[in-house]
């Protein structure tokens, strides 16, 4: 059953946070354009295509903007209460804080599930849809707009440059195309005028040029025997194909692969099928090498000296390091002593190439298998943030709440200050964290969960100040504690200056 002071805080706290939410949101998505402003600038987006854009890009910033928004609602919220002097009052009836805060931790724990819910849900198919559409935006030409004096490289294999296009927007001056040929030099077109218009079906660009050359260079690149063409003309048709400045759709499918974009069962299968690929490197390798390595063989060296007679057992001398056999006194000093002078060339060439394969063998396994080290730790760094950024909404309430009740300010002057501190830390910590874990220096678990490891003994800190009524940014504590100091040490320092009998130098 919901009381009136549940009611209370809740009322307090739902305008709060739905208002920081949309505002960090919109600062979030601000930064997404700054970031990516010089790919969506000049390629003539239509309004549908920007919206979904926008709108895959601000679902993928959900799971940040509701802990930030928690952060800063819950400062603001006990800060306003503390300010209007009803937090004293709900104290001084004999309610402590966290029974004040309970409702606030219920709506916490349902915005963690959401926020799960999102990361595992949401969110993968949202990065799906804007690696696409943003792939689709960065492939696209530049929407045509011919500018004096300036070449424009939007169509395929031209480059096309006016002198002066005239107010009525289709009459031209001076007019020069570079086409891309697979001769020795590129086909140029001059032209005194012209006029730029488009087909009636809306599918080609015409160019009606008057008056002008098209140059071009017939043979090959060394210059030999090369042919230089003129061709001069009163009028001629150029057409371009405006299907080129279209916007080209990729596939979803093209980005699948693609961690982020994984559910955690997804991700659970790729790791399984990754860690059995891990425990059959060492069978899959011994067996690559042993074509290179038949002596490794021990079975096979066994029965080979079995096989042997007693006059063709080798005997070791362990004073000079040399070998001799028994049927005669020839002494072997190194390998290339029984080796035939006629066999010699073909078995080194042999021994090179088993050591080069061998080694190439071992070099693209050891590729493979760091590649396989790296995957793993990346599927686990997206399987801890989901849940890591869902149990930071909990972390940041009981950070900001009991700042709140400390602070005693209200609006958006300190409590924006104070939150934006601990979101910086947050963000910061999560930052290094994941490249921690990149650079092997930490476990994924490790890293992923380091905001929350560090900011956690911090928000039960200050919850245990809250309670106690603690003055932590109280100006006149920290004044009063400095003026006990001082005189701490005045009063020594008018004891070393009276003589032994209490008269002062």
């Amino acid at each position: 059953m919901i009381k009136k002071l549940d009611k209370l805080i809740l009322k307090a706290f739902v305008g709060p946070f739905i208002v920081t939410f949309f505002i960090t949101l919109f600062v979030l998505i601000m930064q997404i354009l700054w970031k990516y402003i010089d790919d969506l600038v000049g390629k003539g987006l239509d309004i549908i295509t920007f919206t979904k854009f926008i709108i895959y890009a601000s679902t993928t910033l959900i799971t940040l903007a509701l802990p930030i928004a928690i952060l800063l609602s819950s400062i603001m919220t006990f800060g306003k209460l503390g300010e209007s002097f009803e937090l004293v009052a709900i104290k001084s009836s004999g309610i402590s804080l966290l029974r004040f805060m309970r409702p606030l931790f219920f709506v916490a724990l349902i915005l963690c599930f959401i926020t799960f819910l999102f990361a595992n849900y949401v969110i993968p198919v949202a990065n799906l849809k804007f690696a696409t559409i943003y792939n689709d935006i960065l492939r696209k030409s530049p929407a045509f707009n011919l500018k004096d004096g300036v070449f424009y490289n939007g169509f395929k294999g031209y480059s096309i440059k006016v002198a002066k296009k005239e107010k009525d927007k289709t009459s031209l001056k001076g007019i020069l195309i570079y086409e891309q040929s697979n001769g020795p030099q590129d086909n140029t077109v001059i032209s005194e005028k012209g006029a730029m218009n488009m087909s009636p079906d809306k599918k080609f660009l015409e160019f009606k040029l008057q008056n002008g050359y098209r140059y071009e260079e017939k043979g090959n690149y060394n210059g030999a025997n090369n042919e230089f063409v003129r061709l001069s003309f009163k009028e001629y048709n150029k057409l371009f194909d405006l299907s080129q400045l279209d916007i080209q759709f990729t596939p979803d499918s093209l980005y699948r692969n693609n961690f982020k974009m994984q559910t955690l069962r997804q991700l659970d299968n790729v790791l399984d099928s990754i860690n059995k690929k891990k425990e059959s490197f060492g069978k899959r390798t011994d067996t690559e090498l042993s074509p290179f390595f038949k002596f490794s063989n021990d079975k096979m060296a066994t029965q080979q000296n079995s096989a042997l007679s007693d006059k063709d057992k080798v005997k070791t001398l362990s004073d000079k390091d040399k070998v001799k056999t028994s049927t005669d006194n020839i002494t072997i000093k190194t390998f290339d002593d029984i080796i035939p002078d006629t066999l010699e060339k073909d078995v080194n060439q042999t021994a090179l190439y088993a050591v080069s394969s061998s080694r190439n063998l071992l070099q693209i396994t050891g590729a493979e298998y760091l590649t396989n080290v790296r995957n793993v730790r990346t599927i686990l760094i997206e399987w801890h943030r989901k849940f890591s950024l869902s149990v930071a909404c909990l972390v940041l309430l009981f950070i900001g709440a009991p700042l709140g009740s400390i602070i005693r300010k209200g609006g958006l002057g300190m409590p924006i200050l104070v939150g934006l501190t601990f979101f910086t830390i947050f963000h910061l910590l999560s930052t290094f964290g994941e490249k921690l874990v990149k650079q092997q220096n930490l476990t994924p678990m490790m890293g992923m969960w380091l905001p929350i490891i560090v900011l956690f003994p911090v928000g039960v800190f200050l919850t245990w100040k809250a309670t106690r009524d603690s003055q932590i940014f109280n100006k006149e504590a920290y004044f009063m504690f400095l003026k006990r100091v001082s005189g701490i040490f005045i009063r020594k320092d008018s004891s070393v200056h009276k003589n032994s009998f209490g008269v002062r130098k």
